[in-house]
């Protein structure tokens, strides 16, 4: 249900009047979703990097299971890093500090079906 304009104006007054309040701020962005999606991001970057070079070095020392474990290693972290920016691309709130997306419901990914549903609605009438 969209807000009414009064709402809107409303709402944009309280998130400009917390978004000056240093402090509420400060609070507000240690808890901010793409700071965690950035730091999950980076750590899954070390890890693919770290079994990569583990794969490289069991392949020097010919052992076998060491190469499993670091492809293993590898794979886990690329899944946890895609998990990751999946889940920080779905967050609703972003920050307060001004940077919030209204349209963050719209830009929403629709499913297939929505996507197809769309199309046939906006196709080309041709009579043939």
């Amino acid at each position: 249900m969209p807000l009414s304009e009064h709402e809107q104006r409303l709402f944009e007054q309280i998130e400009r009047s917390l978004a000056e309040d240093p402090k509420f701020a400060s609070a507000v962005r240690a808890t901010d979703p793409r700071f965690h999606v950035r730091r999950r991001l980076i750590l899954a970057g070390v890890f693919v990097v770290a079994g990569l070079v583990l794969v490289i070095f069991a392949v020097s020392i010919n052992q076998v299971l060491l190469g499993v474990a670091g492809f293993l290693l590898m794979l886990g972290a690329a899944v946890f890093g895609l998990t990751s920016l999946r889940r920080g691309r779905g967050a609703e709130l972003r920050a307060v500090d001004g940077t919030a997306s209204r349209s963050t419901a719209a830009r929403r990914r629709s499913s297939f079906i929505d996507r197809l549903e769309e199309r046939w609605r906006q196709r080309p009438e041709d009579n043939r």
